[in-house]
């Protein structure tokens, strides 16, 4: 324990805080629990086995502070004055009322929810401080739980490096790209003394009208299933100062919403959800989530958040998920308030914790929480069991990440380990990204006989929009804030060699006027930051001023390349048909280094499309995967401007080979495979090489192609090489039935078309030994 006088500040100003915590330090071990072997508190042995420690907590714990472990309260309520909007030091009377009294187990900090001075070694002794308070003063000396959405790197904090969006990510198809920038994340994270992050997004994109889309891994089930798993196994696996948990988002079938609005209602066939949603989610449970946060909205009529079915039948006795699952921001109360499908609180409460809700996040009155749920136990309506088993999973992760032997950073590190941290895996991961779509008459990457480059467009100097949403701020990057990067703008100037010049026009007459000897223009476009229903776009399309800009430089009848900034596929509409197009999503704060290696040849691009760009507004929502059907009307099939997988390089690729390992399987064996591919190009580059797979005929309806695998080559010019693959049964597996199908989904025995690049091969899947025919 720390000295007494740490105890004696009435508010607990950080800084008072810090000096109590470094001398703390400095005079005591690190480990809280150390010497609690012998004759100690079995929870407090280090060395004992989890359950046991578990087992041991909970029989000396109260009904109230076994709830109180299933609640998460917002910094902001412990800050200032108490209330919602946070801000100033922490308050001691409000750390008493909720860590002390209420025995809270979980703080989180919403978007732009910090300490008063953002720093990460301010971050880092405000949880420091918190975590002190709630192990000196709870009874039983419990750690906290400390959540951030640290969605693209530690975005709250300013100062720490600002990774793509996971859209941009999603475009490298690269499962260790992924993996490492969320160790780095990670890593960050843990050095401000956090443990806990809401990330990854598994939800699927597949309406661009919905705020969260950029948030996303794309639109197919297996790649946001491999890329959410890489995440996990980066975030959990990171090392650094403390143990990190991942947390798979937003379970389930939250990116449906009936008319594109963010949190809208969703109702979509068993069949689709079971074949289509909840594969991202199950990939990335798999990869060993210690935590699911739940879907806001409702499906099927049913608020996710009292989905028995979904919570405990699927995720737990289907998928065998072992961790904690968390509401979201005050779900649970809306059960009562939105849905109407409570009375009260404690009926909401109840029907939320009854049906797999762990803890409930409850920003800002954590105490009528804890109160209904107490009410519902002592009613009956929650089995005390039910009770054991939740707080028992929350206390379980924190022995689990090794909070009660370590709660503790060491703060005066903070900066050195955050700041400038990941920058060139950040300008990495954002070249990886980049998507070239047209590239008319060679006219990327720029050779040394361009001599004068005008770039123009809105956004061609904004870092806020290359940062996009959960950037510092909620919805962005706040007015006046700067985060360390490079804009397009600065990334061009930096690159273009001696002898170019680079000239910026703000005005569009002067950047038409400029453009007319100019031996190429760079348009630099896209949307604002936003997010959640912020960011809800009932029209995603280039904006009009930024279309007409574009067609009056197409006029001048000189290069135009058009580089979009945004979180989702706009439709161009006559501002398309530049000679070049290239994709950039929301590429971070190294965003303007990664457009200008691609523009300049520096880096080949190798992104592809995780999502399909359409060809009109209107046509919601788009993705590969559309079902066949006897539509006929225009536009009523998968019709895009750019398909899913599109993208186009420096240099040339060829699939030479298909072969199967055998002609014949019986379902449930994998598939095996070997592609020969090889480079045609001038150069080296990274091939995105993926398999579909079509089927001739089956019992339910499937889409002309589905992906079942893919990898990255890296290939020197003129390479040619055989890469192996492998397709996992059940990726092929489908849900039979009718309608109202909804059981285990099976492999359909008959003929698979197998393709990759202009090659196929088919092979057939025969019953499983024992099968016998079905009718």
């Amino acid at each position: 324990m720390p000295p007494l006088p740490c105890r004696r500040h009435p508010v607990l100003a950080l800084a008072a805080v810090a000096v109590c915590l470094a001398a703390a330090l400095a005079g005591a071990p690190a480990e809280a629990g150390a010497g609690a072997g012998a004759g100690g508190p079995r929870y407090r042995d280090a060395r004992a086995p989890v359950d046991e420690r578990v087992a041991d907590l909970l029989r000396r714990m109260t009904l109230d502070e076994k709830i109180g472990q299933m609640t998460q309260i917002a910094v902001a309520k412990l800050q200032g004055d108490c209330g919602e909007t946070g801000g100033g030091e922490l308050n001691e009377r409000c750390l008493a009322a909720v860590l002390r009294d209420r025995a809270v187990g979980s703080v989180l900090s919403g978007g732009g929810n910090g300490p008063p001075v953002n720093t990460p070694r301010d971050w880092a002794r405000m949880v420091d401080a918190l975590q002190r308070y709630a192990v000196e003063h709870s009874r039983l000396g419990v750690p906290l739980l400390y959540g951030v959405d640290a969605v693209h790197g530690h975005n709250n904090v300013l100062g720490a490096t600002v990774l793509p969006h996971q859209i941009g990510l999603a475009a490298t198809w690269d499962p260790e790209l992924v993996r490492a920038c969320a160790g780095a994340t990670a890593r960050a994270v843990a050095a401000t003394g956090v443990d806990w992050t809401f990330a990854p997004v598994a939800d699927l994109a597949r309406d661009r009208r919905w705020g969260r889309y950029y948030e996303t891994f794309g639109e197919d089930p297996l790649l946001a299933g491999a890329l959410a798993a890489a995440a996990v196994r980066g975030t959990e696996n990171a090392g650094g100062a403390k143990n990190v948990a991942a947390t798979v988002k937003h379970f389930a079938g939250y990116s449906e919403p009936s008319n594109g609005h963010d949190r809208v209602p969703a109702d979509v066939s068993p069949r689709y959800l079971q074949d289509t949603l909840l594969a991202p989610y199950r990939a990335a449970v798999e990869a060993g989530a210690r935590t699911v946060m739940v879907n806001s909205g409702a499906l099927n009529g049913v608020p996710v958040t009292a989905s028995r079915h979904l919570l405990t039948t699927v995720l737990r006795e289907r998928w065998g998920f072992t961790g904690v699952t968390v509401s979201d921001w005050q779900d649970v109360r809306a059960l009562w308030t939105a849905y109407k499908l409570a009375a009260d609180y404690p009926h909401a409460a109840a029907l939320a914790v009854n049906a797999g809700v762990d803890m409930a996040m409850e920003p800002y009155e954590a105490g009528e929480f804890t109160d209904a749920l107490r009410t519902a136990v002592r009613a009956g309506l929650v089995p005390a069991g039910r009770i054991d088993e939740a707080a028992g999973r929350v206390l379980r992760l924190k022995f689990t990440l090794g909070l009660f032997e370590r709660p503790y950073v060491d703060a005066e590190r903070a900066n050195t380990e955050v700041l400038g941290a990941g920058r060139e895996l950040a300008r990495r991961a954002a070249a990886a990204s980049q998507v070239l779509l047209r590239n008319d008459k060679g006219v990327l990457p720029f050779g040394p006989s361009v001599k004068k480059i005008v770039v123009t467009g809105a956004l061609a100097d904004d870092l806020a929009a290359q940062a996009g949403g959960w950037t510092v701020g909620w919805q962005g990057l706040p007015d006046g804030v700067r985060i360390p990067g490079t804009t397009v703008l600065e990334g061009i100037r930096q690159a273009a060699p001696t002898g170019t010049r680079v000239v910026h026009a703000t005005a569009p007459a002067d950047a038409v006027t400029q453009a007319r000897d100019a031996d190429a223009t760079v348009v630099v476009v896209g949307e604002r930051p936003g997010a959640e229903g912020g960011a809800d776009s009932p029209r995603p399309e280039l904006p009009t001023d930024q279309r007409v800009l574009v067609r009056s430089l197409k006029e001048t009848g000189r290069p135009v390349v058009v580089v979009v900034l945004a979180g989702r596929p706009l439709v161009l509409g006559d501002a398309d048909g530049t000679e070049g197009l290239l994709m950039s999503w929301l590429p971070g704060g190294e965003g303007g280094h990664a457009v200008a290696d691609v523009l300049f040849g520096a880096v080949g691009p190798s992104g592809r499309l995780p999502v399909s760009w359409p060809r009109r507004t209107g046509n919601e929502p788009l993705y590969y995967q559309q079902l066949p059907g006897t539509n006929a009307g225009a536009e009523s099939g998968h019709d895009v401007a750019y398909d899913f997988g599109d993208g186009l390089s420096y240099t040339g690729y060829r699939v030479e080979s298909i072969a199967l390992d055998a002609p014949s399987v019986p379902a449930g064996t994998d598939v095996g495979m070997t592609v020969r591919v090889g480079d045609t190009g001038p150069r080296d580059g990274e091939m995105i090489l993926p398999v579909y797979v079509s089927r001739p005929v089956g019992d339910v309806l499937s889409p002309p192609r589905r992906l079942v695998a893919f990898t990255k080559v890296r290939l020197k010019a003129g390479e040619t090489r055989s890469v192996r693959l492998t397709v996992p049964s059940k990726v092929l597996a489908v849900t039979p039935g009718d309608i109202d199908g909804a059981g285990p989904p099976r492999v359909e025995p008959g003929p698979y078309v197998f393709g990759a690049g202009a090659r196929t091969a088919t092979l057939e899947i025969t019953r499983s030994p024992g099968e016998g025919a079905r009718p």
